[in-house]
């Protein structure tokens, strides 16, 4: 039975003693034996949660990193001042990170490389728009974005090199990626990743995944879990989602 990776993007939705609580609930549901759960707190909240989520056997993980140790750059956060909280994970080109705030190909690369340099676990998110599908262009932007990031880069042994193929439109839209199609993708991400880095990926799915459609997702042979949004932000709906798992 192959390994689970289950990661929980709260984003913007819960304040700190909101993600507090959320923190509490998670750790009293029992995940599947020998899967990895990764919760991803807003900024604010990292200091709170993360005790909590320790305690019980759980990982935390950043949003969003700068690729700056420290500096002159007001508001941003480090890799390392994440680290220093007991984050072990970080993600790396959230489609909302590429799309609301126009990160480019470029920035990622900087982000996953500080990641790395802090021996933290990077989660790199690619994916395509609804119009770059309509035009037949899914495995040119994808080539792209993995080329960008991952082409002379020296991945480190001992860290998970994880993909989330996350397509755009799929992305608190509650239009799912249709599993067969989601597993075509994950397959063609993970291929062109081992090229370029010698090491095969964990690929991970992410894009409205809910209660009701997440069995489909991890029975397929590439996708080995899931990145979840909205319905990881709330207690009942992550609990019917890992009750889909048991």
């Amino acid at each position: 039975m192959k390994k689970l990776y289950l990661f929980a993007n709260w984003k913007m939705y819960l304040d700190a003693s909101e993600s507090e609580k959320l923190a509490r609930a998670f750790g009293k549901i029992s995940s599947p034996r020998g899967s990895e759960v990764v919760v991803f707190p807003s900024a604010i909240a990292v200091s709170a949660v993360a005790p909590i989520l320790k305690k019980n056997k759980l990982s935390i993980g950043a949003q969003n990193i700068h690729w700056a140790d420290h500096g002159g750059f007001t508001g941003e956060i480090s890799a390392a001042m994440y680290k220093d909280f007991g984050c072990t994970h970080a993600l790396a080109g959230h489609s909302e990170r590429r799309h609301l705030f126009h990160e480019s190909d470029h920035d990622v690369r900087l982000k996953l490389e500080a990641i790395l340099d802090q021996k933290m676990t990077p989660a790199l998110c690619v994916g395509e728009t609804l119009e770059e599908r309509k035009a037949g262009k899914v495995e040119e932007v994808l080539e792209r974005q993995l080329h960008s990031a991952y082409a002379n880069l020296l991945f480190p042994k001992g860290i998970d090199l994880i993909v989330a193929y996350e397509p755009v439109w799929a992305i608190g839209t509650g239009e799912s990626c249709d599993p067969k199609e989601a597993e075509r993708v994950v397959e063609l991400i993970g291929n062109s990743v081992k090229k370029l880095t010698g090491q095969t990926p964990v690929g991970l799915y992410g894009g409205s995944v809910s209660a009701e459609n997440i069995r489909h997702y991890v029975d397929q042979p590439n996708i080995q879990g899931v990145l979840v949004g909205g319905a990881s932000a709330d207690k009942e709906s992550w609990s019917a989602l890992i009750e889909k798992l048991s």
